[in-house]
């Protein structure tokens, strides 16, 4: 499981996203500089140990009304030519030294492990402490048995949100149907209840208003 360091990031991480989140086709602009704040996210372990998982949540305050963005972000210790078009930065870690940002969207390491916790495969891990699942995260299959992640790609990177084109395969390594995951990037309240009564596969997670109350919603759908 992942271990969690008290030390320091250069730039801090609400820092880069301040200066990424405008360039975003799903960012809706309120026409000033972002004011971040921190409300909420989990983690995924890296069956390798070699790659940090982060489910991100952050509230901008810059406008009338505040908007809640969801960022997936992986950290490396070396670049990916995987994920190069996902980079956001490289940053100094107090422990770790230079670190490769990304979002987590173009990485196939947070890909597949997108999959594995959709089918039940994997637990979300605390955001804020070591090896300590978070029961608050919950998700929805979308297939019986088990499925392996072994190809992915952004499909559309739009207004709506990120979709993924995630190739599976299943315990026996037989090559399945494309899976097309959504993953949310503006939060809505409470949209996981009608998730839930739809009977599609989905993740969601809880975060919170400014005025500190605990909501739940849909992070990332699949089909």
């Amino acid at each position: 499981m992942a271990i969690l360091y008290e030390t320091t990031l250069v730039p801090s991480k609400l820092e880069l996203l301040t200066s990424w989140l405008p360039a975003q086709p799903w960012y809706l602009g309120s026409g000033h500089e972002p004011e971040l704040t921190r409300v909420g996210g989990f983690r995924l372990d890296d069956p390798e140990g070699e790659v940090g998982i982060q489910f991100m949540v952050v509230t901008d305050g810059s406008g009338e009304r505040a908007t809640t963005y969801q960022v997936p972000l992986t950290y490396r210790a070396s670049a990916c030519a995987d994920a190069d078009d996902g980079l956001i930065c490289t940053a100094e870690h107090g422990v770790l030294g230079r670190r490769w940002i990304y979002d987590g969207t173009c990485d196939p390491v947070f890909a597949a492990q997108l999959v594995a916790l959709i089918q039940g495969g994997t637990e979300a891990q605390s955001e804020s402490v070591s090896n300590t699942p978070d029961p608050t995260v919950i998700s929805q299959s979308v297939a019986s048995g088990h499925l392996t992640a072994i190809e992915s790609a952004v499909a559309v990177n739009g207004p709506h949100g990120t979709d993924l084109r995630i190739t599976t395969a299943d315990a026996n390594g037989t090559r399945r149907h494309d899976l097309i995951v959504q993953v949310k990037r503006v939060l809505q309240p409470g949209d996981s209840d009608a998730a839930g009564r739809g009977g599609g596969a989905y993740v969601a997670a809880p975060w919170r208003l400014p005025d500190s109350t605990q909501v739940r919603s849909i992070f990332a759908t699949a089909q």
